[in-house]
This record gives structure tokens, C-alpha cells and sequence, in this order.
């Protein structure tokens, strides 16, 4: 594919330099194409890094249209934790959010969502996955409304 795009600076990595460079140099990486496995790899060490699991959205995309993208938290579904309300929302929220901007061109609404999901974790609301220090820790349908609350402010 990079060859279609010969403006494009690729490298290519083996997946064990990957994660040693997302974790001394994560600014290197802007878009990763890799397998299913490795990017399964990676994409939880990118999420515990940037601050746990609960927060990191995800996507499958399909640059050409041809076939539907796919977008989810890269944590996948948490079936142990269903009905305890305890489960991380926010990366299911912002993978709601690269869904509108990629495939319905809708960035506004997807800025919204993230201004919003910004303004609560500024706030120092966190769920318990990532809970720590001086924030209120609160449930899942908690963060959520706390989110869609920012939603409708902004």
C-alpha cells in the first residue's frame, strides 16, 4: 500500500521494536498498520500508556469505502463486568466519535464528543480502571451522563 502513496514515510518494524519505541518514544508513531495479533499487542500497551484499557478507542478501517470500517474500544466487549455498572465507557464513547468523522463526515459532532469526554476528566471524574489521587471516582452510566451532560453544554 505504501507504494500508492510514495508522499507517505513508512517504516517497518518487527513487533517487539514497536513496543519498545511506543514505550520510549510513542510520538514517533502516527498510524500503525499491522496484523489482527500484533495489533491487539499493541494497542494495549498504546492504552497503558496512555493512562488504561477503559480509555482507548479503536478502529478496523477501510480507507476505500468498499467494505464497512469498524469501530470499538480495543478492551472489547468486558463480558466478566457486565451489570456491576464499573466497566470504562470513554472508549466506547470516542470510538463513537471516530465512527462520525471517518465514515459520515461529521467531524463537529465528533469534536463535541471529545470536548465533552475532555471536560469530565478535567474535572477529575475517572471510573475505577483508572481512579487514583484527588478525583471522584464514579460508575459507568455515571460517566456517561456526566459526558452527555458536557455534550449538551457544548
Amino acid at each position: 500500500v505504501g507504494q500508492e502513496y510514495p508522499d507517505v514515510e513508512t517504516r517497518t518494524l518487527l513487533v517487539d521494536a514497536a513496543s519498545m519505541f511506543m514505550v520510549k518514544d510513542p510520538g514517533r508513531f502516527e498510524i500503525v498498520v499491522t496484523s489482527n495479533l500484533f495489533g491487539d499487542i499493541l494497542t494495549d500497551l498504546g492504552a497503558a500508556i496512555s493512562g488504561g484499557m477503559g480509555l482507548a478507542a479503536g478502529a478496523n478501517l477501510n480507507p476505500e469505502g468498499k467494505f464497512p470500517s469498524m469501530f470499538e474500544p480495543i478492551h472489547g466487549s468486558a463480558p466478566d463486568i457486565a451489570g456491576q455498572d464499573i466497566a470504562n465507557p470513554i472508549g466506547t464513547i470516542l470510538s463513537a466519535a471516530m465512527m462520525l468523522r471517518f465514515s459520515f463526515d461529521m467531524a463537529a459532532e465528533a469534536e463535541c464528543i471529545e470536548n465533552a469526554v475532555s471536560a469530565v476528566l478535567s474535572a477529575g471524574y475517572r471510573t475505577g480502571d483508572i481512579a487514583g489521587g484527588e478525583c471522584a471516582k464514579v460508575g459507568c452510566s455515571e460517566m456517561g451522563r456526566l459526558i452527555l451532560e458536557n455534550m449538551t453544554k457544548g
